[in-house]
């Protein structure tokens, strides 16, 4: 069956579902260890999660990168998830979607999340022709997420190294297996902006 161009694919749960993301030692252990992020972790800042672990895994080159080297499977409510989803706006301005730029940059001022559509990738990290969600958090959503919508962090560093190792050595339908089972996500047709083209072009 052929994807649609644009999808929220993701492990979910009745009332959680699963976001990624990469940072240094110092803060990954951290919130590892504590099951929250630290204080160091900074609430006032943009923050982008992602529920797609391939397109994790190209961001931060299978736990390679400066600076990304601690992978975090993030388990946050649905609710909260789906309260991101329905007061966001797209990242970039969008003809035809937005009546024109400046109503788009007022809208951006006025959200606390943003929507990005960027390509799916596959194991060797080559983009695919449909797109996954990326989300960003700022002010009242980036510390809703930090301090009530996360339940679990859980270090997927071992599994992106594991994973990795098999792609290397060719080894593709054992990588494969290995992958997080991530499904679409239901009623997402609902939950986004009607300024979000999440089913066109």
């Amino acid at each position: 069956m052929e994807e649609p161009q644009r999808r929220i694919r993701a492990v979910y749960a009745a009332s959680t579902i699963t976001v990624y993301q990469a940072y240094s030692p110092d803060i990954g252990l951290p919130a590892v260890r504590e099951g929250r992020f630290p204080a160091m972790w900074k609430r006032d800042r943009m923050t982008w999660i992602k529920p797609s672990f391939l397109w994790m895994m190209y961001r931060c080159g299978w736990a390679t990168k400066a600076g990304q080297e601690t992978v975090l499977a993030v388990e946050i409510a649905r609710d909260g998830f789906e309260w991101a989803l329905r007061n966001a706006c797209l990242s970039s301005y969008v003809r035809g979607v937005h009546p024109d730029r400046a109503t788009w940059q007022r809208q951006l001022k006025s959200v606390p999340t943003r929507i990005q559509w960027d390509p799916e990738r596959d194991l060797h990290l080559q983009p695919l022709p449909h797109r996954s969600l990326q989300l960003g958090l700022s002010g009242e959503a980036a510390r809703r997420y930090a301090d009530e919508w996360t339940v679990t962090i859980r270090d997927m560093t071992p599994l992106a190294h594991e994973i990795h190792t098999l792609v290397r050595s060719g080894n593709l339908d054992s990588a494969a297996r290995l992958l997080p089972q991530e499904r679409p996500y239901p009623a997402a047709d609902e939950l986004l902006p009607v300024a979000v083209p999440h089913w066109r072009e």
